[in-house]
């Protein structure tokens, strides 16, 4: 040890990392590593992080009256240095502030490893420090560095390979997330059709995508590749199937200008029945054409619908002005009913069927009447035809020369089976005469229904 200039120096072969001394008249230590805790969870470790108090200096070292330091460690009594500056207590505090810095870089080599930083890099700075115990300038608790250091070393190899195996589940999940991402956009590029949602859900597995990290490079840029590509054949199709519903609303539009056409040629048309049935036709053609672009498309339809509107509504004031007149009708029928409702043939009979003949004439004359008033109008007629003709009927009937004819015949059989059963009883054929009775009798019958239908006329 010597002295010079006032300036604490350390022996030849035992200068320190860190030798420097303060300045005469000043005490400043020079300043720790700066080591930075990685951001991340703090992770559970068996050495807690040791954030030093300052250190009593004296109880492991000294400083001679002439400025010599000493350092006391596991293996004896070491020489660290000079201090000129001052007096030994300030040279013992300066060397104890040193080591108290010392201990710092390693608390914070501690709470990097408790944090989950780079263990690799936190296990050299530690190595580092150690290398760096046997010739430091310091007074202190070198050994128990030591022992800090050497753990700080020992645990980060396992921190290291928890780290690794962190990384690799982590990369594993990231990467089972991206193929899951690949497979449903490769699905929504076959099958969906639903185009507007599937578009929605390939941008949301973007934005997904790109908050994933973790993926090893070649693994990634294949998912990538399989996404892409999943992505441009869904732009594909959709866009094919939007061209081919462009082409097919072009198709439509067409269509649905020359079915307008036909209705305007047919809004004036007083065919109401045929007319109808073909606006009819119209109208389910228009539903099969489909749809055209949205606003040629609902100007097409109001265009239709106007002369579809033209047409009906000409039909409707002359079906208002038709049911008016044949309430009208309906009011002169019934009226012409109760006219001729006392038609009685039964006294007589040329002038009831001359009061009919008029009363059809005057009927039909009138015209037509409402639906729901014919079923009881007709109704009525028919009952006064039917009581004037079934007194005709019986009329002709009770005058018919084929009808009294008739009855003669049958009393000209009866007479001809009588003389044969007479002639079989005289000859002795009593069954043939049985039989001819029998026949006389059934024309009998016959002769005298005869006589009393025209009878009874």
């Amino acid at each position: 040890m010597t002295e010079s200039n006032g300036i604490a120096k350390a022996s030849p072969g035992k200068m320190p990392r860190s030798s420097g001394a303060p300045k005469p008249g000043g005490t400043a230590a020079p300043k720790p590593h700066a080591v930075k805790p990685a951001p991340g969870p703090a992770q559970q470790h068996p050495h807690p992080v040791v954030v030093p108090a300052t250190s009593d200096p004296s109880k492991w070292g000294r400083v001679d009256d002439d400025g010599t330091a000493w350092v006391r460690t596991a293996e004896g009594e070491r020489q660290i240095g000079s201090w000129q500056a001052g007096d030994a207590a300030e040279g013992l505090a300066h060397f104890g502030r040193r080591f108290d810095d010392l201990a710092t870089e390693v608390g914070l080599l501690e709470a990097r490893l408790a944090a989950g930083a780079d263990a690799r890099k936190t296990k050299a700075a530690a190595n580092a420090l150690a290398e760096s115990l046997p010739t430091a300038a310091v007074i202190g608790d070198i050994d128990g560095l030591a022992r800090r250091l050497s753990a700080i070393a020992e645990h980060s190899e396992e921190a290291a390979a928890q780290a690794k195996e962190e990384k690799d589940r982590e990369r594993h999940e990231q990467t089972a997330r991206k193929e899951a991402l690949c497979a449903e956009a490769e699905q929504i590029a076959a099958e969906s059709t639903q185009w507007k949602a599937a578009g929605d859900r390939l941008r949301e597995i973007l934005d997904e995508w790109k908050s994933i990290r973790g993926v090893d490079r070649k693994v990634d840029d294949a998912l990538w590749r399989r996404y892409s590509k999943a992505r441009e054949a869904f732009n594909r199709r959709r866009g094919a199937h939007f061209a081919e519903l462009d082409r097919e609303r072009a198709s439509a539009k067409t269509r649905k200008e020359e079915l307008c056409a036909r209705a305007e040629e047919l809004s004036n048309s007083t065919d109401w029945a045929g007319t109808a049935a073909v606006f009819r036709e119209l109208l389910t053609e228009w539903k099969a054409a489909g749809r055209a672009p949205r606003e040629a498309d609902e100007a097409l339809w109001r265009r239709f619908k106007s002369a579809q509107d033209v047409f009906f509504a000409a039909r409707n004031a002359v079906a208002s002005e038709r049911d008016a007149e044949f309430e009208q009708n309906a009011v002169a029928k019934d009226e012409l009913l109760r006219t001729y409702q006392d038609i009685d043939p039964a006294t007589d009979l040329d002038g009831a069927r001359a009061a009919l003949r008029e009363l059809e004439a005057k009927w039909d004359a009138i015209g037509k009447v409402p639906r729901e008033r014919m079923q009881e109008l007709e109704g009525k007629l028919r009952a006064i035809e039917k009581k004037v003709r079934e007194a005709v009927d019986t009329q002709w009937r009770r005058t018919d020369p084929e009808a009294v004819a008739r009855a003669a015949q049958f009393r000209e059989r009866v007479a001809q089976f009588e003389e044969q059963a007479a002639k079989a009883e005289a000859a002795g054929k009593t069954r043939d005469a049985q039989k001819a009775l029998e026949q006389a009798t059934q024309w009998r019958e016959w002769a005298e229904t005869a006589e009393g239908a025209v009878s009874n006329l």
